[in-house]
């Protein structure tokens, strides 16, 4: 499969926001949660490739979002 600008984009935010969070000291729920949700990015897009609908396909597209 081509790479996708997208997909290259979402995975260096992910990235960068588990790098920032390397930095960070306490507060370990938050921080496990931006990372999740960060990473949960590109999963949703990956996901959207191998939609059974196009319908299904917008809608993962929208959790991306």
């Amino acid at each position: 499969m081509a790479d996708s600008k997208l997909r290259d984009l979402s995975t260096d935010f992910a990235v960068k926001v588990i790098k920032i969070c390397d930095s960070i000291k306490g507060h370990y729920s938050l921080v496990n949660q931006l990372e999740r949700s960060s990473t949960s990015i590109g999963a949703n897009i990956h996901e959207a490739n191998y939609a059974h609908s196009k319908a299904d396909f917008v809608a993962k597209f929208q959790i991306a979002l």
